[in-house]
C-alpha cells in the first residue's frame, strides 16, 4: 500500500500577519536612522528649504548625530516599532484574509480539477488597497505619535535640531499633547492622505506578486518559492515604483502629523505659532493634504512635491526589500510558533 504524503501545512491569516509583522519590525529596525532622517527632511516647511542647507540623507544623519548624539538617530524607536508591528500585522492579516477568501470564491466557480490562473494586477491592487485602508484606520494614532517623536521640537522654523529644555516626549506625553492641541480627532491626523496612500502597498505587493508569478511560470517550476536575492531585487523595484507614484501625498501626510502644517499655516497668515498644550484651531480647521500640496506648488513648483524623495526611496526600498527577503523565513518561524502553541494547548486540554 503506497504511503500517503502528509498535507502541507499552510499559514492561517493570523500566522501570515505574525510573519509579516515580525519581518516588518526587523527591516525597519535595520534602517531606523534613515527613517528618522527622511522624516525630518519631509517635515521641514517649504519656506525653510533651498536656502543653502544640505538636505541629503547622509548630511542630515551626520547633523543629527552631531547635535543629539546616537540617541537622536533613534528618537521614537519604541513607538515606531509598535506602529510598524501593528500596521504590518493589520495589513498582512487583512491582505491574507481578503486574498484567501477571494481565491476560494474564484476556485469554487471553476470546474473540478481546473487550475486557477494568476490574479490580475487590478485584482491584486484592489485587494491590497482594501487591506491597507482597514489597517490605516486601526493603527494611524500610533503613527502620529511616532512621527512627532521622530521630528521632535525644532528650535526655530526650518531647524533639524531638538531643543534642550525638558519636555515630555514619552509616548503618553505626546498623545496627551496631541489631544490638547488638536482634540481627540488629532490622533487621526493624516487619515485622509493615509487612505489615499493605501495604493502604495497595493502597488508594491501587487507588482511583487505579479512579477513573482510570471517568473515562476517562466521557470515551469512547481515551487512557489524564490531565492532571497531575487526576492530582494523584485521587492526593491516594486517599492521604488510605488514610492514615485505616491510621494507627494507621503510628504503631505508627514507634515500634517509633525506640526509642520500648523507652522506653515501661521507663517502664511503672518500669525504667531500657537503654543504647546493649547488648542490650535479655535477659528480655523487643520489644513489638509491638498492645501499643503497647493502651497508647496505655489512656492516651489512641481519639484517641491518631490523634496526628500531620494531619502524616502533609499529607506523604503531597503526596508521593503529586507521585508520581502526575510518574509519567507519569518513565515517558517510563525508556522513553528503556531504548531508549538497548538500542541501546548492540546497537551493542557488532556492533562
Amino acid at each position: 500500500m503506497p504511503t500517503q504524503s502528509k498535507p502541507v501545512q499552510q499559514l492561517t491569516p493570523f500566522g501570515a500577519a505574525l510573519a509579516g509583522a515580525l519581518g516588518g519590525c526587523f527591516s525597519t529596525a535595520v534602517v531606523y536612522p534613515l527613517d528618522v532622517a527622511k522624516t525630518r527632511i519631509q517635515a521641514l516647511p517649504s519656506d525653510a528649504k533651498g536656502k543653502g542647507k544640505d538636505l541629503s540623507l547622509i548630511s542630515v544623519i551626520l547633523r543629527i548625530y552631531k547635535l543629539e548624539g546616537i540617541l537622536g538617530l533613534y528618537r521614537g524607536f519604541g513607538a515606531t516599532m509598535l506602529n510598524t508591528f501593528s500596521m504590518q500585522y493589520a495589513y498582512f492579516f487583512f491582505y491574507s484574509f481578503v486574498r484567501t477568501s477571494y481565491i476560494k470564491r474564484l476556485t469554487s466557480k471553476l470546474p473540478p480539477g481546473s487550475k486557477l490562473p494568476p490574479l490580475s494586477t487590478a485584482a491584486e491592487l484592489l485587494l491590497g488597497a482594501v487591506a491597507g485602508a482597514l489597517a490605516q484606520i486601526f493603527t494611524i494614532p500610533v503613527s502620529v505619535i511616532a512621527t512627532r517623536q521622530q521630528v521632535g521640537r525644532p528650535v526655530r522654523p526650518g531647524s533639524l535640531a531638538v531643543p534642550a529644555e525638558d519636555v515630555d516626549d514619552s509616548f503618553l506625553g505626546v498623545a496627551r499633547e496631541i489631544v490638547e492641541e488638536e482634540g481627540v480627532t488629532g490622533l487621526w491626523l493624516g487619515i485622509k492622505p493615509g487612505l489615499v496612500l493605501t495604493v502604495n502597498p497595493a502597488i508594491t505587493y501587487g507588482a511583487f506578486e505579479r512579477v513573482k508569478s510570471l517568473i515562476l511560470l517562466a521557470r515551469g517550476d512547481a515551487s512557489t518559492k524564490m531565492g532571497p536575492w531575487l526576492s530582494f531585487l523584485i521587492g526593491a523595484l516594486s517599492k521604488t515604483l510605488a514610492t514615485v507614484v505616491t510621494y507627494p501625498y507621503i510628504m503631505a501626510k508627514v507634515r500634517i502629523q509633525a506640526r509642520s502644517a500648523d507652522a506653515e499655516e501661521a507663517a502664511e497668515h503672518k500669525e504667531k505659532m500657537p503654543g504647546q498644550h493649547t488648542f490650535h484651531h479655535q477659528h480655523t480647521k487643520h489644513v489638509g493634504a491638498l492645501d499643503i500640496l497647493a502651497r508647496v506648488w505655489k512656492r516651489e513648483g512641481f519639484v517641491g512635491w518631490y523634496q526628500g524623495m531620494q531619502a524616502q526611496i533609499t529607506k523604503a526600498v531597503l526596508s521593503q526589500a529586507l521585508l520581502f527577503m526575510s518574509k519567507e523565513q519569518f513565515e517558517h518561524w510563525a508556522l513553528a510558533i503556531m504548531i508549538f502553541a497548538a500542541r501546548l494547548s492540546s497537551s493542557q486540554s488532556f492533562s
